[in-house]
């Protein structure tokens, strides 16, 4: 580990219960992965064509929407983007990168290892997020098999490949999170909540009180809650 990994290591705050337990959080709060999925069978696109989930493979992935949420069932690659730790740097990521799309509130790079967090991809005429109410700081459930993870929306990627989220979305949702060979093949998705916000972003517990709120309200558990709309000057990047 180089000093200024160390260094990080040691600044960076405690890392989540998530990263810490012995077995992956099945529930983050109330809302089963089942109730979740059954809102989400049916498509209507809101992207104006397909994606892939990796470098050459067939764009067959839609972003599609609802009144309340956009969504997409893709693979999950790693990002270990952003402030660098033991596992996420340069070492343990070829392809490692210290920025990430949206910063913490006091400046720094999000931290990959500890913020649940998903990318979207760059704007394009394919699909521009904020088109649909989502920005940096927008909140996702993210359900894989009978597991659901809260995070939010801390990154950008390619503009024509979907499907990726950080070190400790994975981590929490039993998904192999080893940026260098780790992922799911499939079987992810993807619900981001319209117009909601979470702030300052590195506030987890405040992700998954959000959450948790929203997710009600999109399976019918719950009677409507206000979200949080505010202007978003952060720059695509990641």
């Amino acid at each position: 580990m180089t000093l200024a990994v160390a260094g990080a290591a040691l600044l960076a705050p405690t890392l989540p219960a998530a990263v810490h337990s012995n077995e992956p959080v099945r529930y983050e709060g109330s809302v089963r992965a089942a109730d979740l999925l059954a809102k989400v069978r049916d498509c209507a696109p809101v992207s104006h064509g397909h994606y892939r989930s990796d470098a050459g493979t067939p764009a067959d992935i839609p972003v599609c929407g609802t009144e309340e949420a956009v969504f997409w069932k893709a693979d999950m690659d790693i990002d270990c983007d952003g402030s660098p730790g033991p596992r996420c740097n340069s070492h343990t990521d070829p392809y490692f990168a210290d920025s990430t799309a949206y910063q913490q509130s006091d400046g720094r790079q999000l931290d990959p290892q500890r913020l649940p967090f998903i990318v979207v991809p760059a704007a394009s005429s394919i699909w521009n997020y904020r088109d649909s109410g989502i920005r940096g700081g927008s909140v996702a459930a993210v359900v894989y098999r009978d597991r659901v993870q809260y995070a939010v929306v801390g990154d950008t990627g390619p503009r024509d490949i979907i499907g990726e989220a950080s070190y400790a979305t994975a981590y929490g949702l039993g998904i192999n999170p080893d940026p260098h060979g780790g992922g799911a093949p499939s079987g992810v998705t993807y619900i981001v909540f319209k117009n909601s916000r979470v702030s300052p972003i590195e506030d987890h517990a405040a992700a998954v009180e959000t959450g948790e709120q929203l997710a009600k309200q999109f399976v019918g558990q719950a009677d409507s809650v206000d979200t949080v709309e505010e202007s978003d000057e952060s720059v695509d990047g990641g």
